[in-house]
């Protein structure tokens, strides 16, 4: 009874404390130019393609969905990157983390409000260019329908690509932090290499560890439905969730491990 009690309150404490530092990180998110200016060379794009799809030979339709959802992902991991990044460091270069952390604040509550303030960013950024996409694809008649399923797996990845810059910023400066981010969510990209590249590598180690780099190492194309949408092309239902799953499922273990890091991370 005496340790049911005494657990009892401290969730609505975790609770928020998590909340307090996401809503603070929100809103710090917010004010922040780079933010402001990647937005607007977004919807620059998407607004943009309206043209190029009239210069461009082929389906203008196709070019606009194109040319939009690849802006949507393109500078939805800008931001993810460079925002993510400076996050952590910002408030260690600045000493504020020691306040913070005197308080009674654990670590990895400080990393999941971090993370969860950039998930709203991040949530906003992507409602407001597809809400721009929409609109411009609604003027010309087209259906949009077909765009939901690649618009929710895009702000998976970037949950992802996200989760990667806070582990990285939670033990090297933005420079290396931004480059390890990059580099993971190019590699992401071209895991289907590793079926390739083992067919070529002699037997026994080399194969086993192309094996193992492309189970360990994120695939990011399960997330990327962009060319099924682009052609008209439905996005069966299982397929969707399982993606869906596997990219959060993936960007919460990172979490966790980023959580783990900055845990034992000395601030002396």
């Amino acid at each position: 009874m005496t340790a049911t009690a005494e657990a009892a309150p401290r969730r609505p404490r975790v609770t928020a404390a998590v909340g307090a530092i996401a809503l603070n990180t929100f809103r710090e998110a917010v004010r922040d130019r780079i933010l402001y200016l990647l937005l607007a060379f977004a919807l620059l794009m998407i607004v943009s393609s309206r043209v190029l799809s009239m210069l461009t030979v082929g389906d203008e339709g196709k070019i606009i969905k194109d040319l939009g959802l690849s802006s949507i992902s393109i500078f939805g991991v800008l931001t993810s990157v460079f925002v993510g990044v400076s996050l952590v460091f910002k408030e260690i270069d600045k000493r504020t983390v020691y306040t913070l952390l005197a308080n009674p604040v654990r670590r990895w509550q400080f990393v999941v409000g971090k993370f969860a303030g950039l998930a709203l960013v991040l949530l906003m950024n992507v409602v407001l260019m597809s809400a721009a996409l929409v609109a411009l694809l609604l003027a010309r008649g087209d259906t949009v329908l077909r765009l939901v399923p690649a618009i929710v797996l895009i702000y998976v990845e970037l949950l992802l690509v996200t989760a990667f810059a806070f582990l990285f910023s939670s033990f090297a400066n933005p420079i290396l932090s931004a480059i390890g981010t990059v580099a993971t969510y190019v590699v992401g990209h071209l895991s289907w290499s590793f079926e390739l590249l083992k067919d070529r590598v002699p037997e026994g180690a080399p194969r086993v560890l192309c094996d193992v780099l492309h189970a360990a190492l994120p695939n990011l194309d399960r997330l990327d439905v962009k060319a099924r949408v682009v052609h008209d092309l439905a996005v069966p239902g299982p397929f969707l969730g399982w993606a869906a799953l596997y990219g959060v499922s993936y960007a919460l273990a990172v979490l966790v491990v980023a959580c783990v890091v900055f845990e034992r991370r000395d601030f002396n």
